[in-house]
């Protein structure tokens, strides 16, 4: 009886301990992606991250890229990568112009930014990412 009671016991936890690991493992995964060159590399570096992380994780991961800073320019209406920024943002992937660096380079060009119409922009981009964070998104800065 001892004995019995035991491997109930056991195998109650072990299938516990199973299931949770495995809600565990589906749970959502949330990335924010930092852009502040404005390098072709590392613009197409953080298209082909997002792109590649929409392939591992599909509907399991919710990525947005902050761009500010010179980085800003990726989202520009204008960009030799617009097709591609929109065509992540059909998948999903959300990106956040920031707005402070916007007004900064609209007073240089002397005209208005013209964003991607996917682009949002947001107050600051530092701030942003600092809200993502606090959300629980996982920083990466490629």
């Amino acid at each position: 009886m001892h004995k019995l009671k035991y491997l109930t016991v056991t195998l109650f936890l072990l299938f516990t301990l199973t299931n949770t690991g495995s809600a565990f493992a589906a749970q959502q995964k949330k990335v924010v992606l930092q852009l502040t060159d404005n390098t072709a590399q590392k613009q197409v570096l953080v298209l082909n991250v997002a792109d590649n992380l929409l392939k591992k994780y599909g509907e399991d991961v919710q990525i947005e890229v902050v761009a500010f800073g010179p980085g800003l320019q990726l989202l520009f209406a204008e960009s030799k990568h617009n097709q591609r920024v929109s065509k992540l943002a059909k998948s999903g992937v959300k990106f956040s112009a920031c707005r402070n660096t916007a007004k900064k380079m609209e007073k240089v060009l002397g005209k208005q930014v013209e964003l991607n119409k996917y682009a949002k922009e947001t107050s600051g981009g530092a701030a942003r990412i600092i809200e993502l964070v606090e959300q629980g998104y996982i920083l990466i800065r490629p």
